[in-house]
């Protein structure tokens, strides 16, 4: 015997009224779902702007206390790290004076040379590649005696470009030198420079490597300089004696959660015809460490 049709029709508002509430459960779960979601990347970004600006005081901090006052020393441009406390933030800075890294338009093959192989490249691969560097941006299509590289051996290597034949506009172009590749890029990059003045490295700022390339000690110098940064000797002289004026500033604002900003800088100090500016940017980026 069927069911009355008025059984069977509350059966099925029954069943209506279930599947509408299951749906509006899901509604109102992926609206709350969203709004969290919404509400998390909000935090992200509003602690990612705290974080740059704390690692921007850094770099202003850093820039104060590169110059000499009667009341404290100068800090020293040799890559050492300083520690500064600000707004309960933990800041860590390191400065490097440009004048202590490699011109890439200035250095001669021999002082490339001798920089690849400090980087432990087989001497045959460091003399051709210092070469490729300079043909690079030499303005002939001559290889250098001890081995280079010239648009034919672009064109040879199947790559649709060659040599520029002009000053490196950038560090990164480094990367489309024939014989260049990624490793070895990064291991050079933070020690190259399109920014000094200068054909030789002031030593007195210069990184291990840089120090061997120019034939010196760098073990012993080095060491010398872990024992006066040990004993906080930031003599006047130092930070500014090689009168660049042009800084590497790297600035890393950890805050309570261990999350770290990071802001790297080249600043030239002094203004570049914009009033109320004490310095020029060269170079800015800013961002997340990877954890």
């Amino acid at each position: 015997m069927s069911a009355p049709p008025l059984r069977r029709a509350r059966g099925a508002a029954l069943v209506l009224v279930l599947w509408l509430i299951a749906l509006l459960t899901a509604v109102v779960g992926s609206f709350a779902l969203s709004a969290r979601i919404e509400h998390l990347q909000q935090r992200v970004i509003g602690d990612d702007a705290i974080g740059q600006e704390h690692a921007r005081a850094g770099l202003e901090y850093a820039l104060f206390r590169l110059r000499p006052s009667a009341l404290q020393p100068p800090w020293q441009a040799d890559g050492r790290r300083y520690r500064w406390t600000f707004d309960e933030r933990r800041i860590d800075l390191r400065v490097v004076d440009e004048n202590g890294k490699i011109n890439l338009n200035l250095a001669d093959t021999t002082l490339l040379t001798g920089f690849l192989q400090a980087l432990e490249v087989d001497p045959v691969r460091a003399r051709q590649l210092a070469g490729a560097i300079a043909d690079w941006r030499d303005p002939d299509s001559l290889k250098q005696p001890g081995g280079g590289a010239e648009s034919a051996d672009y064109q040879a290597a199947g790559l649709p470009y060659g040599a520029r034949n002009g000053r490196f506009e950038t560090l990164g172009e480094l990367q489309r030198v024939l014989g260049m590749d990624a490793a070895l890029y990064e291991r050079m990059q933070p020690m190259l420079t399109l920014y000094s003045r200068q054909s030789r490295p002031d030593p007195r700022f210069a990184a291990g490597p840089v120090l061997a390339a120019l034939g010196l000690d760098a073990e012993a110098l080095l060491a010398e300089r872990e024992r006066s940064a040990a004993a906080g000797d930031e003599n006047v002289t130092g930070a500014l004696a090689s009168g660049s004026g042009t800084y590497s500033i790297e600035s890393r604002a950890m805050d309570a959660r261990g999350r770290v900003s990071v802001l790297h800088a080249v600043i030239r100090m002094g203004a570049a015809g914009t009033p109320g500016t004490t310095y020029t940017v060269l170079r800015w980026e800013q961002g997340m460490a990877a954890r």
